[in-house]
């Protein structure tokens, strides 16, 4: 059975708490129903205010951590840091409320409730209101580090952040704008999106306050300056596409030893190799090709490191019968020898 976590039943509490004004207020948090929260430890507040929270996931097979801070009313800015598969959740949300994520390292997969999967890679933007996706979320690295920016919409109308007022700008039309008839608008990584987000991974906590509200304020203005028509929109896969494709990537990593080629991989799942490749490559971010070779070194990586086999069977484990085509890889992928790697990684 392919397990889930509950890792979005903690933006059903960070939305409640939207909507009553922030985090500071611990009690009416119990209104909210147990088995939302099942995956998940009760917020520890960082402040006396209730400006910023942490919340701690147990994933089941990882952990995620979400730190959440109150911006402005209505408006919440969330670090997320998952080690994880992915996560699922019982219920959708408020439509007016618009998520708006940034991919830093990983990948992020959703499902629309249209039945269409998107994928978010490195650098990437995406947005869409809380009640358009299906209850589940994926990591397909493992691994995702990005950050999430909550607006209530008709709380953030109502007590704008001040550059908003004095531009005339009307953020209840964002969701008319980016999510017209249950779309999820995609921007694919740029610079603007990077100028934007980057400094906020290492903002210095004694400026984190001030810098987060004019970060916020940059990125409201910035997405009223996008010409939505002129954005080229990420692929999107079908659910039993993207199944099908994961069957495939648990096949060809469960036996690093076997090395099946795209064709006969196609020929034996039925499905076509053109749509086989794109598809892989926009769920991993890599071909077959390249992602199969990274995953084959890292694994190696982890055995060199974690155990005292030799070199050359473990290049056999992960499916190199050549030993110096085995360390070549693993310069390309490592920058470094396997038996320099091994000796450094003891020394530490």
């Amino acid at each position: 059975m392919e397990k889930t976590y509950v890792i979005k039943d903690a933006e059903k509490v960070l939305v409640y708490q939207i909507e009553q004004g922030g985090t500071q207020e611990r009690k009416p948090m119990k209104k909210i129903p147990i088995k939302y929260m099942k995956e998940m430890s009760l917020p520890t507040t960082r402040d006396s205010e209730g400006y910023c929270a942490l919340y701690k996931m147990d994933c089941g097979d990882g952990l995620g951590l979400m730190t959440v801070y109150q911006v402005y009313p209505g408006i919440q800015v969330i670090y997320n840091d998952f080690e994880a598969a992915g996560c699922a959740w019982e219920e959708n949300l408020d439509r007016d409320i618009l998520e708006i994520n940034h991919c830093r390292e990983g990948r992020e997969g959703s499902r629309l409730l249209s039945g269409s999967c998107l994928y978010l890679g490195e650098g990437d933007l995406s947005i869409h209101t809380m009640d358009n996706c299906a209850p589940e979320m994926s990591f397909p690295l493992r691994h995702y580090r990005g950050i999430s920016v909550l607006i209530n919409l008709k709380m953030a109308a109502e007590a704008p952040p001040e550059i908003l007022s004095e531009s005339g700008i009307d953020i209840l039309k964002f969701k008319e704008k980016f999510c017209h008839d249950g779309n999820c608008f995609i921007m694919r990584a740029k610079d603007e999106i990077e100028h934007i987000f980057s400094e906020l991974y290492s903002v210095p906590e004694c400026l984190q306050r001030p810098y987060l509200k004019l970060k916020v304020q940059e990125l409201l203005l910035f997405l009223c300056m996008v010409d939505v028509s002129k954005e080229k929109q990420r692929t999107q896969y079908t659910s039993p596409q993207v199944e099908l494709v994961k069957e495939i990537h648990k096949r060809l990593t469960a036996n690093l030893q076997e090395r099946p080629t795209i064709e006969e991989l196609s020929k034996e799942y039925l499905i076509n190799t053109a749509t086989l490749k794109d598809t892989f490559k926009g769920i991993y971010g890599q071909p077959i090709g390249a992602y199969m070779k990274e995953y084959r070194i890292r694994q190696a990586a982890d055995l060199l490191r974690q155990t005292q086999v030799s070199v050359a069977e473990i290049a056999s484990q992960v499916g190199y019968e050549n030993q110096s085509k085995f360390a070549s890889a693993f310069r390309d992928i490592m920058k470094i020898a396997p038996a320099e790697y091994r000796k450094q990684s003891s020394d530490e």
